[in-house]
């Protein structure tokens, strides 16, 4: 599982920083997560190919969220795409996007569907045979989802010595993967445990930007390998925080404490501070596995 890093700025992008974007990669599927302005260009600079991004996912329409949307969908069109994109994001995504494309007279080429969400439950929003997305429903001042990605429990593996022991002919090789019990033809009944080994552990990320400090995500984010969590402001800016809906660095580790995650990842940093580093010492009092999010950075999971 590798996430890279395109933006995890708040507010304006500078000529050095950029609003918020990500790519995870996980189960050889690629996911755009938040498009927010200069997107294109970070992702050319981390030579992200646009051709392997199928689904978007945009967690609320705050412009340093989305406003890279249409610019990226067009480019699409420009490179001739021919293979369905399909966004997911808030009720309206769809209504701004596309007027924006009818009025610059900018209609794809290729399959545009958008998913709009509107729950404040928890749902799934995307499920193939490797990965399942649910949405983690956050507290800001606009409806806003986070995102649980989850890779799910892959075949057993063959212990092959054993499997040739018994003479299995390879027929049932994939019976066997599936967690079957296999039956000889002297009558007995091998189990399933003593021909195979357990399959490579599953990983899981969840994305949480932006939201006020919400305990009632946590049952929902409970022991995900990495948490991704905004942190805009430092513990001095706490009642800032309050009122403008986001959370400290403190706040972040408070939450991945108490949901036991294994790795915290700290983004979304309000450019009032003269250092990142500020906000992992912070969060560090709390919570002791704490990595900095910046703009180009790729982490390997």
């Amino acid at each position: 599982m590798n996430l890279t890093i395109l933006g995890c700025y708040a507010a304006t992008p500078r000529t050095f920083t950029n609003p918020t974007s990500q790519v995870l990669e996980i189960r050889n599927r690629l996911f755009l997560i938040d498009c927010g302005e200069g997107t294109q260009v970070q992702l050319r600079k981390n030579k992200i190919r646009f051709s392997k991004i199928n689904h978007i996912f945009i967690s609320h329409l705050h412009g340093d969220h989305f406003y890279g949307l249409v610019g990226l969908v067009s480019t699409f069109m420009l490179l001739n795409r021919t293979t369905d994109l399909h966004i997911y994001g808030p009720k309206g995504i769809k209504e701004v996007i596309t007027l924006q494309l009818r009025l610059s007279n900018s209609w794809t080429n290729y399959g545009l569907f958008f998913h709009e969400l509107e729950s404040d439950k928890s749902e799934i929003v995307f499920e193939d045979e490797k990965v399942v997305v649910k949405t983690i429903p956050l507290k800001h001042r606009i409806y806003t989802n986070g995102y649980l990605f989850q890779e799910k429990i892959g075949d057993r593996k063959l212990n092959l010595d054993a499997v040739q022991n018994y003479e299995i002919d390879k027929c049932y090789y994939q019976k066997i993967k599936n967690g079957k019990d296999i039956a000889l033809e002297d009558g007995r009944v091998i189990e399933n445990d003593k021909l195979t080994f357990d399959p490579i552990p599953t990983k899981s990320y969840a994305f949480c930007s932006d939201t006020v400090y919400d305990e009632s995500i946590i049952p929902l984010i409970k022991e995900v390998d990495v948490l991704y969590h905004e942190s805009t402001f430092l513990q001095s800016e706490e009642v800032l925080a309050g009122k403008t809906m986001h959370c400290t660095a403190k706040e972040a580790a408070t939450i991945a404490l108490k949901a036991n995650v294994k790795q915290l990842v700290l983004g979304h940093y309000s450019t009032r501070y003269e250092s990142i580093q500020l906000f992992k010492e912070e969060a560090e009092t709390i919570f002791s596995e704490v990595l900095l999010a910046d703009d180009g950075k790729t982490f390997e999971f």
